[in-house]
């Protein structure tokens, strides 16, 4: 696969032959080709088709040239598909001549440039998922939710380590966009203490902002509302824990994160740790965890948080880790050897692991799966249209796809949302909806706040009303085990409730 090529994953229940039994692999193959024969009909090529012992859809099909146009692989699961299908739009053709694609070595391959088709992506993306709901969803019609990719290989992040938070707009309050009609619905306006101008904000963040519909937020220097204020109190727990940490050179993110729960947790006995170092390979526009150059891995951190826990008497622990682009596994063996590690250390205490999403390669996040973690938590972060510019080197699709991987190797999943950057009501719901449908079992919600000048704006701070009522949508329409919805909820915030609330 490459640019140019458009991969398609149909994720459906599939019925079974005659309504019961096994599901009819056959019928449901014929039926993606159609969407794409369907699809290909609507762009003008009318001689389209198939052939029988060679599943795709083929141009000329009967004629003594015909011309793969599409490939098709799917995979049926319990009744639910994987896998789909990949159609050429323009990609570089030359590529196939370095390859047997598909195995077949008599015949030949084209796309819908070869075909003469001016056709853009997005052209054909509209296309084949017009077909696609008529194909397969015209009973209950189709929510678009779009994730707009990047424009080009220069475009790889607005926070990539080493560039920094791109150059800072010239005047004490620049504006972020000039307001428009439409903007973000849940984005504030100024007699909310929302602003069009936001200090310090870079032209890079302001324009992909803008791009995401999102033009107004608020200054940093904002007074924070009532249900946003947490008391310090660093009592002897916190003093203890703070000590043990310290003791034994581990990193918490409950400090790196600047979490507003670090008092009410420490002095409740708990702690969530950090593993692999505390600098990240990305740096998301929202988080304020290092992103220098990381070290190499400490092989004596695994036996070092073994110890904690174990000093510290948890019966649960939670692990997170920094995105480790840099190593050719993510960082999955180390996470193994801490999960392995603790409960050597002190059996029967239960694991939550917060993983990245290792750049979803498959070995590698079976690895983490394979180490059996009580709970594998990987954070969504944020709806599909705020995903480029909050996240811009990970994937809403690719953090679906990982949570349900974890989900089919037996396990407890989790996922966070964090709000307030720009998302609308009903964006949190569907993306609640989209981790219900892969199988996540626990969902927690919190207020974004913004660490420096330097990171994403505060769009609005969220009524606690709002966030009672995710609640209750989660847990009631889309049955999910348990959703930990309020203000200052963060994603390791009341873990053991929440994996007892799932485990029941």
């Amino acid at each position: 696969h490459g640019p140019g090529q458009l991969v398609g994953y149909p994720i459906l229940n599939v019925a079974g032959k005659r309504g019961g039994g096994m599901a009819d692999t056959v019928a449901y193959v014929n039926s993606v080709e159609q969407v794409i024969i369907d699809t290909l009909a609507d762009f003008g090529l009318t001689d389209v088709g198939r052939i029988r012992e060679f599943p795709g859809v083929w141009i000329e099909p009967k004629s003594d040239a015909p011309r793969k146009i599409a490939a098709i692989g799917v995979r049926l699961t319990r009744g639910r598909s994987m896998h789909g299908f990949a159609l050429n739009v323009s990609p570089d053709m030359t590529w196939f001549d370095r390859i047997i694609p598909c195995g077949i070595t008599d015949k030949a391959v084209t796309s819908l440039a070869a075909e003469g088709v001016d056709a853009s992506m997005q052209e054909v993306v509209d296309a084949i998922v017009a077909r696609a709901e008529q194909q397969w969803a015209s009973e209950h019609g189709v929510e678009r939710r779009d994730v707009v990719w990047r424009q080009s290989v220069d475009d790889l992040s607005a926070f990539s380590r080493g560039e920094g938070p791109g150059e800072v707009a010239g005047t004490p309050n620049a504006p972020l966009v000039e307001p428009t009609p439409n903007s973000s619905p849940d984005s504030g306006s100024p007699d909310e203490g929302g602003s069009s101008h936001l200090t310090g904000t870079s032209v890079r963040i302001s324009g992909r902002l803008a791009e995401a519909g999102v033009t107004t937020g608020l200054q940093i220097s904002s007074r924070k509302p009532d249900w946003m204020r947490v008391k310090a109190d660093m009592g002897p727990e916190y003093r203890r824990l703070k000590s043990v940490m310290k003791s034994l050179d581990l990193v918490t993110v409950c400090e790196e994160a600047g979490c507003p729960n670090i008092f009410d947790c420490w002095n409740d006995g708990t702690a969530t740790f950090m593993a692999l170092g505390e600098r990240c390979t990305r740096k998301c526009g929202f988080c304020l965890v290092d992103t220098q150059k990381p070290a190499a891995p400490d092989a004596d951190e695994p036996a070092k948080i073994a110890e904690a826990v174990e000093k510290m008497a948890l019966d649960y622990a939670v692990i997170t880790m920094v995105a480790r682009d840099d190593l050719s596994d993510g960082g999955a063996a180390h996470i193994a050897q801490t999960i392995h590690a603790v409960r050597d250390r002190k059996p029967g205490t239960r694991v939550e692991v917060l993983i990245s999403d290792c750049k979803g390669d498959a070995d590698s996040l079976d690895i983490i799966n394979d180490a059996r973690p009580d709970v594998l938590n990987h954070n969504i972060e944020t709806v599909p249209r705020l995903q480029r510019v909050a996240r811009p080197s990970a994937s809403y699709a690719r953090s679906l796809a990982v949570l349900g991987r974890a989900k089919q190797a037996g396990l407890v999943t989790k996922s966070s949302i964090i709000v307030g950057m720009g998302e609308a009501f009903d964006e949190v719901v569907d993306t609640m909806a989209d981790l219900a449908a892969v199988g996540v079992d626990i969902v927690t919600i919190g207020q974004y706040l913004r660490p420096t000048s330097n990171h994403l704006p505060v769009a609005r701070w969220v009524e606690p009303a709002e966030f009672a009522e995710w609640k209750r949508i989660g847990e009631e329409d889309f049955g999910l085990s348990h959703v930990e919805s309020s203000p200052l909820t963060r994603s390791s915030y009341h873990a053991k409730q929440a994996e007892a609330a799932a485990s029941s």
